[in-house]
């Protein structure tokens, strides 16, 4: 038997879009005030809040509060994708508002995956209540960052905490290519590489478990890391 229990909230955008959500939230004591907000892959490649649900499950197990959500034109939610995810920017920021408003939590962790990661940096400095961010499989690359190349600048110059995870055999980064973007990364920044795993393997199932203790880890220290005002 599970211990969790789920509520399914709608999310209104400035823009209208209605943004289907999941609330993950431990059946027993809320652990803490912090709320994990988790942004799914590349809506156009079938990226959707299911993927998710390992990974939000896990955090609710461990006492978290989870809000995992579709982004635009995916599954119920209404609007249309965009292929830059620079109208998904938009989702992140209302989620964590509907979050702060609704789930009376001034602090909020975004974990993004995938293409999910580069959109959620470009919200991370837009929302006073974020307090640090979590990439799983940042793309970094050159390929991929024809498409959120743009997205690169926002994450690199948040003074907020920041913890990379990649596999050493990403498909859309190397090692060296992650390790030269975060030369000039303001703030703390941590990275965790899991070797010879891909992009698509960490975003697999198998790999929930070992991401939801590296998320929470990153929980445990962020009172230590957070800026210097």
């Amino acid at each position: 038997m599970s211990n969790y229990k789920v509520d399914y909230p709608t999310v209104e955008t400035p823009d209208k879009a209605n943004l289907s959500a999941r609330v993950f939230k431990p059946k027993d004591e809320i652990k803490d005030n912090l709320v994990i907000v988790l942004v799914h892959p590349y809506s156009v490649l079938g990226g959707r809040q299911a993927l998710l649900k390992g990974i939000a499950t896990g955090l609710a197990e461990y006492g978290y509060r989870a809000v995992t959500f579709d982004m635009r034109g995916v599954g119920r939610s209404t609007g249309r994708a965009s292929l830059t995810g620079f109208a998904e920017v938009k989702d992140v920021i209302a989620v964590c508002n509907w979050v702060s408003e609704n789930l009376s939590s001034d602090r909020i962790l975004l974990v993004g995956s995938s293409a999910g990661a580069p959109i959620a940096g470009s919200a991370v400095d837009q929302v006073e209540q974020v307090v640090g961010y979590v990439s799983l499989g940042y793309p970094f690359g050159m390929m991929a960052s024809i498409l959120f190349g743009r997205h690169h600048k926002a994450i690199l110059q948040s003074s907020k905490p920041k913890l990379f995870v990649m596999g050493t055999r990403d498909g859309f980064t190397s090692v060296k290519q992650l390790e030269n973007k975060l030369k000039s990364a303001a703030g703390h920044n941590e990275t965790h590489l899991i070797e010879g795993v891909s992009h698509f393997e960490m975003e697999g199932p198998a790999y929930d478990a070992a991401m939801v203790k590296l998320v929470l880890k990153f929980i445990d220290s962020l009172e230590d890391k957070q800026p210097v005002l």
